[in-house]
């Protein structure tokens, strides 16, 4: 047999291309990839799990870890499960299907705590996470894409292949979409093939479950309700995508928000007012600040349609966020739910300047939520409480909600 065709940019060292390993597996990284090491050389290899006995392929070698790919578990972890999808090692979207359930959740917890040591380089107990109330089915938003026709017709409708950056996988069913999701997800696949001459390149598609049903255009109005709030928003904005464990979250947010004692809150990425409005009955006047002006728009229409009258929506340019906020920063505690990305420095600066009596960090990216906190205890906040929530599960990702106060 001949040997594979060896990659043009491929490092041969320390290991051939395709050269097999069998290596036993001791950690996950936060990317929920299983790691090995051979001579104290680091081998990452996706859906393998701690204590398992496991042969590998090398397919990229990096300056100081390699890339295998997982060929045969030849002695399994007593925590292993059959995955329910089909799919799963094939399709980027989960990582953990493998893996039981309440072990997931012990591992998101490590993987705070690890970041915690290493970036921040603090000690403090992370929470044990709050388990999702739903595992599959729980997603209320996915969004497949396909790529342009080939020979007049759409091919491969779905997610990207795992390892890859243009490969999609056809997924005809997404176990952990909202049922409804599913229920409409064939028929939308048929009828964009049957249109597969009206594109003449790859996009992206839209399922939405709201309480006025599956919504498939972005600007379609989505209603939903937390804890008996409710919410008017475009389908395609950004909401929280885990609506069973929504309550639990927007409550623990609040309460800490309210512990500290402070008669203002002002909400920084306040969106469509999600967290802002469900915390208007616990303080006298709740502030939310956007700089998208027609986010302000549909948050102070949120407001208006559950009759909150001590809660408004400010925009703001990047630079000025806490200019329009009319409260001293000791009678205030700040809330913020920023993007992946995390707050950039000059808002920090901003909120530190600003100097409110306490601070609630919900983050979707544990990493960057760190990499902030660091720069929060410079600044002579303290760090009082780590909660994590699984409001993904079957995946790496999950939500943070850290308490600092001066």
């Amino acid at each position: 047999m001949d040997a594979p065709q060896r990659p043009k940019k491929f490092l041969p060292h320390p290991f051939h291309y395709h050269q097999e390993l069998e290596v036993i597996i001791d950690n996950l990284t936060n990317e929920g990839t299983g790691v090995a090491r051979v001579d104290g050389w680091v081998v990452f290899v996706p859906f393998t799990l701690p204590g398992e006995r496991v042969r590998c392929r090398v397919f990229r070698n990096h300056k100081n870890y390699s890339q295998a790919d997982l060929m045969e578990v030849l002695e399994a972890s007593p925590k292993r499960l059959q995955p329910p999808c089909p799919l799963f090692g094939q399709c980027g979207g989960c990582q953990y299907q493998h893996l039981a359930y309440e072990e997931q959740l012990i591992w998101k917890r490590n993987q705070v705590a690890e970041l915690l040591r290493h970036m921040a380089k603090i000690e403090h107990e992370v929470l044990p996470v709050i388990p999702s109330p739903v595992e599959y089915g729980y997603r209320s938003k996915i969004t497949p894409h396909f790529q342009k026709p080939r020979e007049g017709q759409i091919q491969d409708i779905g997610f990207l292949r795992i390892g890859t950056r243009m490969s999609i996988l056809d997924v005809p069913q997404c176990l952990i979409a909202m049922p409804a999701i599913n229920e409409a997800l064939p028929a939308l696949r048929e009828g964009i093939k049957a249109r597969s001459d009206q594109f003449k390149r790859g996009a992206t598609l839209l399922l939405r479950a709201a309480k006025n049903g599956v919504l498939t255009q972005s600007d379609q109005i989505a209603l939903e309700e937390v804890d008996g709030i409710k919410f008017e928003f475009q389908a395609g904005d950004f909401f929280q995508n885990n609506p069973f464990i929504l309550p639990a979250f927007v409550q623990h947010a609040v309460a800490e928000a309210k512990a500290c004692g402070a008669r203002f809150l002002v909400d920084a990425y306040c969106g469509s007012g999600l967290f802002a409005l469900s915390a208007a009955k616990a303080f006298e006047e709740v502030i939310g600040v956007e700089i998208s002006e027609t986010a302000v728009v549909k948050a102070t229409h949120n407001a208006q349609i559950n009759e909150i009258t001590n809660c408004r929506f400010l925009a703001a340019d990047a630079q000025k966020v806490f200019e329009v906020v009319p409260h001293a920063g000791a009678d205030t505690v700040v809330l913020i739910d920023p993007p992946r990305a995390g707050c950039s420095r000059e808002f920090l600066d901003q909120l530190f300047v600003f100097g409110p009596k306490a601070v609630v960090y919900v983050s979707c990216n544990p990493a960057t939520q760190m990499r902030d906190l660091v720069l929060f205890h410079e600044a002579g906040f303290k760090l009082h409480k780590v909660q994590p929530f699984d409001l993904f599960p079957q995946t790496k990702h999950l939500e943070c909600v850290m308490t600092l106060s001066k």
